[in-house]
Protein backbone atom coordinates (compact mmCIF):
# COMPACT_ATOMS: atom_id res chain seq x y z
CA UNK A 1 0.00 0.00 0.00
CA UNK A 2 1.42 3.52 -0.78
CA UNK A 3 2.14 5.46 1.95
CA UNK A 4 0.00 8.33 1.45
CA UNK A 5 -2.90 6.27 1.03
CA UNK A 6 -2.21 4.85 3.88
CA UNK A 7 -2.08 8.06 5.97
CA UNK A 8 -5.30 9.12 4.19
CA UNK A 9 -6.54 5.95 5.52
CA UNK A 10 -5.60 6.59 8.95
CA UNK A 11 -6.36 10.36 9.48
CA UNK A 12 -9.88 9.36 7.89
CA UNK A 13 -9.96 6.26 11.27
CA UNK A 14 -9.08 8.78 13.51
CA UNK A 15 -11.68 11.13 12.33
CA UNK A 16 -14.70 8.88 12.53
CA UNK A 17 -13.83 7.89 16.12
CA UNK A 18 -13.94 11.98 16.88
CA UNK A 19 -16.96 12.05 14.69
CA UNK A 20 -19.02 9.28 17.13
CA UNK A 21 -18.46 11.68 19.94
CA UNK A 22 -18.68 15.27 18.84
CA UNK A 23 -21.82 16.39 17.60
CA UNK A 24 -23.02 19.88 16.77
CA UNK A 25 -26.25 21.59 17.37
CA UNK A 26 -27.81 24.63 16.55
CA UNK A 27 -27.12 26.31 19.90
CA UNK A 28 -23.95 24.48 20.14
CA UNK A 29 -22.28 24.08 16.37
CA UNK A 30 -19.29 21.49 15.67
CA UNK A 31 -16.35 23.50 14.55
CA UNK A 32 -14.91 21.55 11.81
CA UNK A 33 -11.18 21.91 10.92
CA UNK A 34 -9.49 20.70 8.16
CA UNK A 35 -5.90 21.80 6.03
CA UNK A 36 -4.60 20.73 3.09
CA UNK A 37 -1.00 21.38 1.57
CA UNK A 38 -2.27 24.90 0.36
CA UNK A 39 -4.70 25.84 2.87
CA UNK A 40 -6.66 25.63 6.40
CA UNK A 41 -10.46 25.89 6.03
CA UNK A 42 -13.21 25.99 9.42
CA UNK A 43 -16.81 25.77 9.44
CA UNK A 44 -19.47 25.93 11.79
CA UNK A 45 -21.70 22.83 11.06
CA UNK A 46 -25.25 21.99 12.75
CA UNK A 47 -25.11 18.05 12.73
CA UNK A 48 -28.89 17.89 13.61
CA UNK A 49 -29.85 20.02 10.45
CA UNK A 50 -26.38 18.47 8.39
CA UNK A 51 -26.37 22.46 7.52
CA UNK A 52 -22.87 24.30 7.46
CA UNK A 53 -23.74 28.14 9.20
CA UNK A 54 -20.83 29.58 8.16
CA UNK A 55 -17.08 28.68 6.94
CA UNK A 56 -13.88 30.62 6.43
CA UNK A 57 -10.63 29.45 4.62
CA UNK A 58 -6.96 30.77 5.06
CA UNK A 59 -7.09 32.04 1.14
CA UNK A 60 -9.39 34.89 2.17
CA UNK A 61 -7.89 36.25 5.31
CA UNK A 62 -4.30 37.84 5.75
CA UNK A 63 -0.87 36.00 7.28
CA UNK A 64 2.27 35.76 6.40
CA UNK A 65 2.93 32.22 7.72
CA UNK A 66 0.95 29.06 8.24
CA UNK A 67 0.45 29.71 11.65
CA UNK A 68 -0.50 33.30 11.00
CA UNK A 69 -3.10 32.44 8.82
CA UNK A 70 -4.36 29.74 11.00
CA UNK A 71 -4.81 31.92 13.80
CA UNK A 72 -6.42 34.30 11.27
CA UNK A 73 -9.19 31.66 10.59
CA UNK A 74 -9.85 30.98 13.60
CA UNK A 75 -10.40 34.68 14.56
CA UNK A 76 -12.50 35.26 11.28
CA UNK A 77 -14.94 32.48 11.80
CA UNK A 78 -15.82 33.53 15.91
CA UNK A 79 -16.27 36.98 14.11
CA UNK A 80 -18.83 35.30 11.82
CA UNK A 81 -19.97 33.16 14.90
CA UNK A 82 -20.69 36.32 17.12
CA UNK A 83 -22.58 37.43 13.63
CA UNK A 84 -24.80 34.32 13.76
CA UNK A 85 -25.32 35.03 17.25
CA UNK A 86 -22.93 31.34 18.55
CA UNK A 87 -21.09 31.77 21.68
CA UNK A 88 -20.01 28.47 21.58
CA UNK A 89 -18.85 25.16 19.47
CA UNK A 90 -17.34 22.04 20.46
CA UNK A 91 -14.10 21.61 18.68
CA UNK A 92 -13.42 18.39 15.51
CA UNK A 93 -10.07 18.40 15.05
CA UNK A 94 -10.63 16.36 11.79
CA UNK A 95 -8.37 13.58 12.38
CA UNK A 96 -5.09 15.47 12.22
CA UNK A 97 -3.18 15.81 15.90
CA UNK A 98 -4.08 18.94 17.62
CA UNK A 99 -0.52 20.83 17.36
CA UNK A 100 0.11 23.84 14.52
CA UNK A 101 -1.97 25.11 12.51
CA UNK A 102 -4.97 23.41 13.55
CA UNK A 103 -4.23 24.65 17.19
CA UNK A 104 -4.11 28.03 16.26
CA UNK A 105 -7.27 27.92 14.73
CA UNK A 106 -8.87 27.06 18.22
CA UNK A 107 -6.38 29.58 19.74
CA UNK A 108 -7.52 32.24 17.37
CA UNK A 109 -11.15 31.37 18.15
CA UNK A 110 -10.58 31.93 21.52
CA UNK A 111 -9.30 35.13 21.10
CA UNK A 112 -11.93 36.49 18.92
CA UNK A 113 -14.74 35.59 21.65
CA UNK A 114 -15.59 32.31 20.37
CA UNK A 115 -15.86 29.27 23.32
CA UNK A 116 -14.43 26.09 22.37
Amino acid sequence: MQKTIQKQQTRARRHARIRARVVGTATKPRLAVYKSNQAIYAQLIDDTQAHTLTAVDSRKVNGDGKLEQAKAVGTAIAEAAKKAGIEEAVFDRGGFRYIGAVAAVADGAREGGLKV
